[in-house]
């Protein structure tokens, strides 16, 4: 066999080389009694999982399978020498580190600078006495722990930032994204777009006379009453990316990717007679007594001309509109501009 692995467990009387859990070795020897050597001592040190192989080629396979803690590795090996092992390793961690010290019969400063070069950690001469193995290895498991406590400490406040970050753009009323998320998502929706050739439809709501509302039942109730709007929303926007958000007062947007003019509208016809059928009361609202809502609509394929602001305003010139022809309705910004070319012609 050209390489082997072995296992023990800690001995009774000799403590682990620092901190808890297991810690594997790699060690690429040539010379099998040197090799059997640092083994025994490895054993005795309490390593738990040693991996073993004579040649550059052989280590890399379990370097890349096993993934040890540390790497004993010779300089001088058949075929490939230890550099060119060293150099593969750190190019197969793709951002990992795993310390390598560098073995060799000769004390010289130019291996060590090359050692370092290639991405070695630190360098033994050999034969390498006991107690310097150990202390090495000492020193690499205490770098591992520390290691190993930044990347859990690291990955903990990640995991705070993200939900910092989604706390932050929620709105506490009616549990919507807000309009600091809104701004992000529909950035970012517009780029996807882009990049996509795919249609990107933004739709602006407001909520029929509700300052009607508020004026005849309180804000209490008309607090209630935008919950049960922000609820509505949720419901309709089904699909993994669509986004509700309220926009501010009584104003609603939705951030509907990959949505063409129809779907559009189609989506506007449901989510009013949704409203519909809810049936939320509007004590004092001239045109009922159910809350309605309208809405302008505005969907392109983003070119490199299209940005938020500009998308924000033509679905707000739509909602302009669908108030001026009497409100409770929806108008899209692109079908008046074909309106309109028409009547020109």
């Amino acid at each position: 066999m050209p390489f082997t692995s072995s296992s023990t467990p800690y001995p009774p009387t000799q403590p682990p080389p620092s901190g808890g859990g297991g810690f594997s070795v790699l060690v690429v020897e040539d010379q099998g009694s040197v090799r059997a050597a640092l083994v025994a001592e490895l054993r005795h040190a309490g390593v738990t999982d040693i991996f073993e192989a004579p040649e550059g080629d052989a280590a890399l396979q379990l370097f890349k399978a096993h993934r040890p803690d540390l790497v004993l590795l010779d300089i001088r090996l058949p075929g490939k020498d230890g550099y060119w092992v060293a150099q593969q390793m750190r190019e197969s961690e793709a951002g990992d580190w795993t310390p390598i010290i560098f073995l060799s019969g000769l004390d010289n400063e130019l291996d060590v600078w090359r050692g370092i070069e290639v991405g070695g950690d630190d360098y033994l001469v050999k034969p390498v006495k006991p107690i310097v193995l150990m202390a090495k290895l000492r020193a690499m498991r205490r770098l591992l722990d520390m290691r190993r406590r930044l990347v859990s400490m690291s990955a903990e406040l990640h995991l705070a930032n993200q939900r910092l970050n989604e706390m932050v753009e929620v709105d506490a009323l009616t549990a919507l994204v807000n309009r600091r998320g809104f701004d992000r998502i529909l950035h970012n929706e517009i780029l996807a777009a882009r990049r996509d050739g795919t249609p990107l439809t933004l739709m602006l709501c407001d909520l029929d006379h509700f300052k009607l509302f508020n004026d005849a039942s309180g804000h209490v109730q008309g607090d209630a009453c935008l919950k049960e709007v922000g609820r509505l929303l949720r419901e309709v926007c089904v699909r993994p990316r669509d986004v509700a958000s309220r926009y501010g007062g009584e104003e609603f947007a939705l951030i509907l990717p990959n949505t063409p003019r129809s779907g559009a509208m189609t989506f506007a016809r449901a989510l009013g007679q949704l409203l519909k059928v809810r049936a939320l009361p509007h004590p004092g609202s001239p045109l009922g007594s159910t809350l309605t809502l309208s809405g302008g609509i505005t969907t392109c394929v983003p070119d490199d001309s299209t940005n938020a602001e500009s998308m924000i305003m033509r679905a707000d010139q739509a909602l302009y509109a669908a108030k001026a022809q009497g409100r409770n309705r929806f108008f899209s910004f692109e079908m008046q501009m074909d309106t309109l070319e028409q009547l020109r012609n």
